[in-house]
């Protein structure tokens, strides 16, 4: 029987458009510095993506500076800046800002200087949607993108970071956007790339993938695709809790991303959790991937009330567009089973 993928937040699988795109782009020879009929059509491909990624996000193409990820986005826009910040935020942008802002038990977080803020979008362990005031300093849009709606412009906030791989493009890529006006200085220094914002040779391939994928999250957002996930989300849900009375559903209440769904069985740590899943065939998180393989509670959920055992008790459960109704099933009886067998043996 073939594996289960419920691991969305970490990578979304590869989408067939971005494979095509990237198969296209690797045979464009040029450098999109070089002035030739190469080069020109390598920096054709980077600034027809360019366009296409600022059009599904809301911004203007001069907007978007392209980097390798949402992690040197997070440090290319934060770095030297004085900003607070919330326990919440991810790994890369919680670098760069303090903790200082509160968050309550349903995930929100309380802003009371936007112009000095970073307030991300959507969390990824919990799926917690936050408003965001206008004059916001930054914004992680990572985990909504695609997912949710969101414009840059009228979202009224400076900047916002987003990385390709979390909607079904390539691994490696990602952009920072930045409402003109903005200060911003290059970290990576050398040649004029970016418009001076970021050096180095542009990642064409990439670029090309994130473009295409770009357009086709937003086109299932435009769709309805994701009503359809946050149906089955709830069905799992259901399915665990009839199992499991006890357990706890963290952002419960609040308003979601579609397809997040994170809980914990008091007792029974999330890590045992995921290996037990992986050896049923099935992939699930214990968290955010770049804080996968550290033993300790989630600083998410602490920040939102829930103890130290509780927190490290916790899973997260993400669907993507190509899930299916019998995948959900199959993950709902592979966990009560689980889950069942550990009461046993705690008993």
């Amino acid at each position: 029987m073939s594996r289960i993928y419920l691991d969305h937040n970490a990578t979304a699988p590869l989408r067939p458009e971005a494979r095509e795109a990237m198969l296209a782009a690797m045979d464009v020879t040029g450098n999109p510095s070089s002035v030739h009929a190469e080069g020109r059509a390598a920096k054709a491909i980077v600034e027809r993506a360019r366009a296409e990624i600022a059009e599904a996000a809301g911004a203007a193409a001069a907007d978007i500076v392209f980097v390798s990820g949402a992690t040197e986005a997070a440090a290319l826009a934060l770095e030297g800046r004085d900003l607070d910040g919330a326990a919440v935020e991810h790994d890369a942008v919680a670098a760069w800002v303090s903790d200082a802002l509160p968050v309550d038990r349903r995930g929100h977080v309380e802003v009371a200087e936007p112009g000095r803020t970073v307030l991300q979008l959507a969390n990824s362990e919990t799926g917690v949607l936050q408003d965001l005031p206008r004059g916001l300093a930054l914004s992680d849009i990572t985990q909504g993108f695609g997912r949710v709606p969101f414009a840059f412009d009228w979202s009224g906030v400076d900047m916002a970071i987003l990385s390709a791989h979390k909607f079904g493009g390539p691994k490696g890529v990602g952009v920072l956007i930045l409402r003109r006006g903005t200060d911003l200085a290059a970290r990576i220094r050398g040649g004029g790339q970016e418009m001076g914002r970021r050096a180095g040779t542009e990642n064409v391939i990439g670029i090309a993938g994130m473009a295409a994928a770009a357009k086709a999250a937003q086109r299932d957002l435009e769709t309805g695709v994701w009503d359809r996930v946050s149906t089955l989300r709830d069905k799992l849900e259901g399915a665990v809790e009839n199992a499991a009375p006890d357990l706890i559903f963290a952002g419960r209440g609040a308003a979601r991303l579609p397809n997040t769904s994170c809980f914990a069985a008091r007792g029974w740590k999330g890590e045992t959790q995921v290996m037990a899943m992986d050896l049923a065939g099935i992939a699930i998180s214990a968290g955010s991937a770049c804080s996968s393989g550290k033993v300790r509670a989630s600083r998410v959920l602490t920040a939102m009330g829930y103890d130290s055992e509780l927190a490290g008790s916790a899973i997260r459960v993400s669907l993507g567009v190509e899930t299916t109704e019998d995948e959900v099933s199959r993950f709902a009886e592979a966990w009560s089973s689980a889950y069942r067998k550990m009461r046993a043996r705690a008993a």
